[in-house]
């Protein structure tokens, strides 16, 4: 009998648009309050200091209003599950994109974060999740694209802690939520199969990999970790190695080596 086709997750409308304006909120007030000796400290990512990665983050929910200021696209082209593995083909623009956006904004950063997300809540209001929005990879719904909102905004939150210690800016569980199972659903996407479970608890259970199928108790090959954790290794800023090493995350099985699948996003 040929596996059952995995139904794609569906995403609570409301939810997700308070999670994306709660945790954009959330890195307003600990922008606000950084000095300019924080804002020039390095980050993991390249040679952005921590005041580029800020004007990444109002960039990430600027981009909601643009593309909703722009004509309807006439088709739609990009499934959500189809956005983990096309971010990579726009690292070079969002770089140039980002590099602009914070020589405007200068010091500015707050005044940034106030405007964009006036600019979020109005353009949002009234529109439906069914209408196209023309993004970097083609016209996504916007329903779709606010999920990945929840992605870029909580992973950059995460990038945003550890380039300042003690800063501490608190997740959304609503957005942590859909970043997990979107990323642990790109996993299974990418590797599909039945012999490796992958859990994130207390918001994600995932089957991946090909191999012999359990079908009761508790599967011979199984991964758990937590959700930052998974996030980290499933976007590059961990290495499963090293995960293993420091007890973030636990494998048992021989198809649960999960180091050459990830990261599942760049």
């Amino acid at each position: 009998m040929p596996p059952a086709k995995k139904r794609t997750r569906s995403y609570d409308s409301a939810k997700i648009r308070t999670a994306v304006l709660t945790q954009s909120g959330n890195v307003r007030d600990a922008v606000r309050t950084l000095t300019p000796e924080q804002l020039a400290r390095p980050t993991r990512l390249g040679d952005w200091t921590v005041r580029e990665l800020s004007a990444h983050i109002a960039m990430v929910l600027g981009t909601v209003h643009r593309y909703l200021s722009a004509p309807e696209p006439a088709r739609h082209e990009v499934p959500l599950m189809d956005w983990p593995f096309a971010t990579v083909t726009a690292a070079a623009q969002v770089d140039e994109d980002t590099r602009a956006l914070a020589e405007t904004a200068g010091t500015a950063l707050d005044e940034l974060f106030a405007r964009t997300l006036t600019d979020f809540e109005r353009s949002l209001a009234a529109a439906p999740d069914e209408r196209l929005v023309p993004s970097r990879f083609g016209a996504m719904t916007l329903g779709d694209f606010l999920v990945t909102r929840t992605v870029e905004l909580t992973v950059h939150t995460d990038d945003l802690n550890d380039a300042v210690p003690g800063l501490d800016v608190p997740h959304d569980r609503q957005a942590l939520a859909a970043c997990a199972r979107l990323l642990a659903d790109a996993l299974a996407l990418k590797a599909p199969g039945a012999s490796t479970e992958v859990r994130i608890p207390p918001y994600a259970v995932v089957q991946c990999v090909e191999g012999p199928r359990h079908t009761r108790g508790t599967p011979p090959n199984v991964v758990e970790t937590d959700p930052l954790t998974w996030i980290r290794l499933a976007t590059g800023r961990t290495e499963w190695a090293s995960a293993l090493a420091a007890a973030q995350v636990s494998a048992s099985g021989e198809r649960a080596d999960l180091s050459g699948l990830l990261p599942i996003m760049a």
